[in-house]
């Protein structure tokens, strides 16, 4: 088992459950993406450039998945959170109920749409 793997079934449930539901959605919508171990998360790359990462942080109740490419999305940006961050965005869930199949797969493809554009705008 490799560690991104590791990372997602050390995590206690709700996070457990929730990362799992979306790895299975970022995988059946962009197959070709890897996953690999980078910055102590699992981040997906595509075409070996960063794409997305799954994050559960420290002392905080959901899972964030961050987007590389997020400063040239245009989809749902109601829905992403940008907390503190200057560029990066996210998807946030607390539980598995929370995850909206539709919006996901959606910023998922505007995501790859602008992922060779990079991490600036």
């Amino acid at each position: 088992m490799n560690p991104a793997e590791s990372y997602i079934l050390d995590q206690v449930d709700p996070f457990r459950e929730i990362l799992l539901q979306l790895q299975v959605l970022i995988e059946s919508t962009i197959p070709e993406l890897e996953l690999k171990f980078k910055y102590r998360i699992p981040f997906y790359y595509l075409e070996g450039k960063p794409f997305c990462y799954l994050n559960v942080p420290k002392k905080k109740t959901y899972v964030d998945v961050g987007f590389w490419s997020s400063a040239h999305l245009t989809v749902h940006q109601e829905h992403m959170v940008t907390e503190g961050r200057k560029v990066m965005k996210s998807l946030r869930y607390k539980i598995l109920q929370d995850i909206d199949a539709t919006i996901l797969c959606e910023v998922l493809l505007d995501a790859k749409a602008v992922n060779h554009q990079g991490f600036w705008k």
